[in-house]
């Protein structure tokens, strides 16, 4: 399978997708160039619209201070969103609410197939799942890559051939924003890992994490 992707990466240190703070949408994001990541996309109309409204105030609370500030967000600020997001968020998802295309094994190895192919090259992928309806990664970019254009080549890649497997045209496939948590140190990596492998078994998928085909947890019964 070849996967067209993009043939180049970013630079400059000054490029704030590499390290520094940006805002994409509503939500601020923490970079810093050298660090691991905590990262989940999902498809696009998976959360109901009151639950979105509800969850963004609840966000918006955590981060006002940062976007008002103009500044990164804290440590503490940090780990506030990400306990935000994986106590609410994940909730929701793991329902099972939208379109659960990644669900059909044909799609899901699709995915994960565009997770793993540029392993080892522009990242190093330290733990990763393929839910039916969002994606879960702990990776680290390497140094010519920022997290930005992973996303974008994975996200891209992925929806324009599962809507062709699909047979959908002109229709939305991920939601556009990713979320994304900076790791603080290896211990809190550990922690993202096993929440990332955990979520099957969580959801009532499977009784362990080996037991998930599409994760990096996953043992074949030989």
């Amino acid at each position: 399978m070849i996967y067209a992707m993009k043939s180049g990466g970013a630079s400059s240190d000054q490029n704030p997708l590499a390290s520094g703070f940006h805002s994409r949408g509503a939500l601020p994001h923490l970079k810093r160039k050298g660090a691991s990541y905590f990262v989940t996309f999902r498809l696009a109309g998976t959360l109901p619209k009151d639950v979105l409204l509800r969850l963004k105030s609840e966000r918006e609370a955590i981060v006002a201070q940062a976007q008002a500030a103009k500044r990164p967000l804290t440590w503490h600020e940090q780990e506030a969103l990400f306990r935000w997001y994986s106590t609410r968020v994940d909730k929701y998802l793991d329902a099972g609410h939208g379109d659960c295309w990644l669900a059909r094994p044909q799609i899901a190895d699709l995915v994960a197939g565009a997770l793993m192919f540029h392993a080892g090259q522009r990242f190093d992928l330290h733990a990763w799942v393929v839910m039916p309806n969002h994606v879960h990664a702990v990776l680290r970019p390497r140094a010519e890559w920022t997290l930005s254009e992973i996303l974008k080549s994975w996200k891209g890649f992925a929806a324009r051939e599962a809507n062709r497997i699909l047979s959908r045209t002109g229709k939305t496939f991920w939601q556009v924003e990713s979320y994304d948590h900076l790791i603080r140190d290896d211990e809190e990596q550990h922690r993202c890992c096993h929440y990332t492998t955990m979520n099957p078994v969580g959801a009532a998928l499977c009784g362990q994490p080996e037991a998930w085909k599409w994760s990096s947890a996953y043992l074949p019964v030989s």
